[in-house]
């Protein structure tokens, strides 16, 4: 339907299996899949519920009828009672006992826990392939020099590999936040109205060790380990802002190193990958835009600002719940999903095909490598007894006038052939091109990188290896 707007980040941005866990069929399954649940709990303590009862609605887990539930809800205005009653309508052994003392947020908070746990395991998956991906490429560059840049402006060189370490880096922060956030994963429960479980309590006649086995039993059948000991009738909207600021710190990496990338690929340094038919402009056929890294930043951005959503909701419930909550979650919750979802298939893409141009890396770390190398020049003329604060005199003077050359001409680099001119320094032309070789002023970086590679980043991988995700799964 081309008359309607829909969310561009389901149309255009994040895979199918992130839309689904979103999508209402989801979300309906997963309530009969929490009343089934809650019928056998019942059962289990004591409940008049049959085993008949159950079995008939497992039987019908799958197959809702959406029209009935829709019908009824035009009428009703009320989703879940909607769909109680058309669950019933399937099952009318089972209708008398389907939602047995439970409140809407039964199905509707457990719910959007077990949904949200879902996408971030998902988003787990796809993050551990974007570090192994990208510790290929910097293993592959780990011993390349290149220009490094503090303020953008040129620094001491550094390797290409050791520059993508620091994207990884951030990723297995990422990862680590990742992991504890699913490693508390626990759902609502059923507490009733106001998290008091009196309807429980009543059915259970007073009996409060079966209110709390009930809450354990329905965590278990639903895959989980317990439930929140307190609650409202919802669960604190806090874990909302907590899921989606896990999110933001996958989004605030990704924008790092889609910025890295976009002003390396103004340098003609590493580019992005192009398709043979892309075009970069409309008006400029020679462009080559690094449109994708563009995208990485765009919706990154979408992300961090979205955070405040879930911030601003938890800060403002009142009491035991209110229901203001509810439309701003259903946008921001899923969308941030969805956004990051995008971002990690654009990350894969582009870090599995970068372009890296040696040549040109190597040019622009020779036009400032002898800069770099007049501390080494010095210390020797040291050693040959020249006088340390003369040198670094003449190494200023000879700078700034070759910086001069360099700015206000449009000419080489001409510090070394001035060195070699003064007697100070007591070194020749063909002396100085021996010690102007990159390697010698990376410092440690080939061995960092190998050592973060082979440690800290292997590990992850090893703990990850059944979550690594490859390329091919994923369609940019």
């Amino acid at each position: 339907m081309k008359d309607i707007y829909e969310s561009p980040l389901s149309s255009r941005y994040a895979d199918q299996k992130m839309k689904y866990l979103f999508s209402p069929d989801m979300k309906f399954r997963t309530w009969r899949k929490l009343w089934i649940a809650l019928a056998e709990a019942e059962k289990e303590l004591g409940l008049p519920v049959t085993q008949e009862q159950i079995d008939e609605m497992k039987a019908h887990q799958n197959d809702i009828n959406y029209d009935v539930a829709e019908k009824r809800e035009k009428e009703v205005r009320h989703d879940v009672m909607s769909h109680v009653y058309a669950f019933g309508v399937q099952c009318p052994k089972a209708k008398p006992i389907i939602h047995l003392g439970a409140t809407s947020c039964y199905v509707g908070d457990n719910t959007d826990v077990i949904i949200m746990t879902e996408a971030l395991r998902l988003v787990q998956k796809k993050l551990v392939g974007v570090i192994s991906t990208l510790s290929e490429f910097a293993r592959k560059y780990k011993d390349l020099p290149t220009l490094a840049f503090t303020h953008f402006q040129p620094a001491q060189p550094t390797t290409v590999g050791k520059r993508a370490c620091l994207w990884i880096q951030d990723l297995l922060m990422d990862l680590e936040d990742v992991e504890y956030q699913l490693s508390k994963a626990k759902l609502l429960g059923s507490k009733g109205t106001t998290g008091t479980q009196a309807s429980f309590l009543e059915l259970f006649e007073g009996d409060h060790s079966k209110c709390r086995r009930l809450d354990q039993l329905i965590a278990e059948k639903m895959g989980y380990q317990s439930c929140f000991a307190v609650s409202g009738q919802t669960y604190s909207r806090k874990l909302d802002s907590q899921m989606l600021n896990v999110l933001a710190g996958i989004a605030q990496s990704a924008a790092k190193f889609s910025n890295d990338i976009r002003l390396l690929q103004h340098l003609k340094e590493v580019e992005e990958p192009f398709g043979k038919n892309q075009i970069g402009s409309s008006a400029m056929a020679y462009k080559r835009n690094p449109m994708r890294s563009e995208r990485i930043a765009s919706l990154a951005r979408y992300v961090m600002v979205d955070t405040l959503n879930p911030y601003m909701t938890a800060a403002t419930q009142w009491f035991e719940r209110t229901l203001d909550d509810s439309a701003n979650k259903r946008l921001s919750v899923p969308e941030a999903f969805l956004a990051v979802d995008a971002i990690l298939n654009l990350y894969m893409n582009v870090s599995d095909g970068l372009v890296v141009y040696p040549k040109v890396i190597e040019q622009r770390l020779k036009k400032e490598l002898p800069f770099m190398a007049t501390e080494n020049i010095m210390m020797d003329a040291v050693k040959r007894g020249a006088d340390r604060q003369e040198l670094h005199e003449r190494i200023r003077v000879h700078s700034m006038a070759a910086s001069r050359v360099v700015k206000e001409e449009g000419g080489e680099n001409d510090l070394l052939e001035r060195i070699a001119a003064d007697p100070i320094f007591g070194v020749t032309m063909e002396e100085l091109e021996e010690i102007m070789l990159p390697e010698k002023y990376v410092g440690r970086a080939p061995q960092q990188t190998e050592d973060f590679l082979n440690h800290e980043v292997a590990n992850a991988l090893q703990k990850y290896e059944d979550l690594k995700v490859e390329q091919a799964e994923i369609n940019v």
